[in-house]
């Protein structure tokens, strides 16, 4: 994995986000187009989504962040990798492999080896230098009931 050419960003573990990191990470939802416009209103449920991922990284520098990603699991044999994003502006810096790295480790450090993700297109390369690989046979498949 490439390391981050941008030495000003360091990756952590949140676990209890401010008001200001709940905005931020609402931007980069909406930034990522993840956050559509019916979803206004709900910054409230991102501390539980937090909450509730086995794993949840921010990528800083300095008071802001810049990318995101976390981890959902059982917490004993199976993980999905869920929601990695970098802000625009600070893309291709090896700032998404800092945040895939520090999410397998957390995950390697708690026993758990099967780790799942699908990946957007033009993500692929990150995922395939990290190792991961193609399911053969697989096919991703998606529900989503509309209120």
């Amino acid at each position: 994995m490439t390391p981050t050419s941008d030495s000003t960003v360091q990756c952590e573990i949140l676990r209890n986000p401010t008001d200001e990191e709940v905005r931020q990470l609402v931007g980069l939802y909406r930034g990522q187009g993840w956050w559509l416009a019916s979803d206004e209103g709900k910054a409230s449920l991102i501390p539980r989504l937090i909450a509730g991922s086995h794993c949840f990284v921010a990528a800083r520098r300095g008071a802001d962040i810049v990318g995101m990603g976390r981890a959902i699991s059982d917490g004993i044999s199976d993980a999905y990798i869920q929601d990695l994003t970098v802000s625009p502006e600070c893309r291709n810096r090896g700032i998404g492999g800092m945040i895939l790295r520090t999410l397998l480790d957390s995950l390697h450090a708690d026993g758990i080896v099967w780790i799942g993700l699908i990946a957007e297109p033009r993500s692929n390369n990150l995922y395939r230098r990290a190792g991961f690989r193609e399911m053969a046979g697989s096919s991703p498949m998606l529900m989503i009931e509309e209120p």
